[in-house]
């Protein structure tokens, strides 16, 4: 009896370090696929969809965890105006590619969750163009500075894959702001 003991023993102090060596799931580098919901205002607003790419490296330490990330996304926000004729041109206002560096932190729950909020620096485009039936011109292309807050829920499919679903609102110079929910597939490395 005594021997199995010791054997018990041996045996479970072997397996220790190896259980510490296990990479946290909310470790490392990360790519990720978005796509959501954008709505943009500015006296009024028009909805659309939104898509883009992500990347991160995140730090987990126990249950906590702290993030740097960056995003290139696009919209298919539009709204246009009159009918494309010399006496009444076309004018449309179109959201365009928003770049996106901040960071993050959260919290890890039950082992595969991480609840998490976000902040960081954003600058989105928006376009002007005109058409008056014999060609259309762009009049205008403006670069807006702002920031992003948001806040999400991040799932670990395996330790290597995850999905995630975020809301983030963005303020913008000019009065512009966005609000958006989006979802996400990504990788882990």
């Amino acid at each position: 009896m005594r021997s199995i003991v010791v054997a018990a023993l041996l045996a479970a102090s072997a397996a220790t370090p190896a259980l510490a060596q296990d990479k946290a799931p909310f470790t490392g580098a990360r790519v990720e696929g978005l796509v959501g919901w954008d709505r943009v205002q500015n006296n009024g607003h028009d909805d659309g969809v939104t898509y883009g790419i992500g990347a991160g490296y995140d730090f987990q330490t126990g249950m906590g965890l702290v993030g740097v990330e960056a995003e290139a996304s696009d919209s298919g926000v539009k709204q246009c105006i009159g009918s494309t004729t010399v006496a009444d041109p076309r004018l449309c206002a179109k959201a365009g590619r928003d770049l996106y560096v901040g960071g993050r932190v959260g919290k890890v729950i039950g082992g595969s969750t991480l609840l998490y909020a976000k902040g960081g620096y954003t600058n989105a485009r928006a376009k002007l163009t005109g058409d008056d039936g014999t060609g259309q011109i762009t009049l205008d292309k403006t670069n807006l500075d702002g920031f992003r807050v948001g806040a999400g829920a991040e799932y670990a499919l395996s330790p290597n894959s995850f999905i995630k679903t975020e809301y983030r609102y963005s303020n913008y110079e000019q009065g512009f702001s966005r609000h958006q929910v989006v979802a996400g597939f990504g990788m882990r490395f």
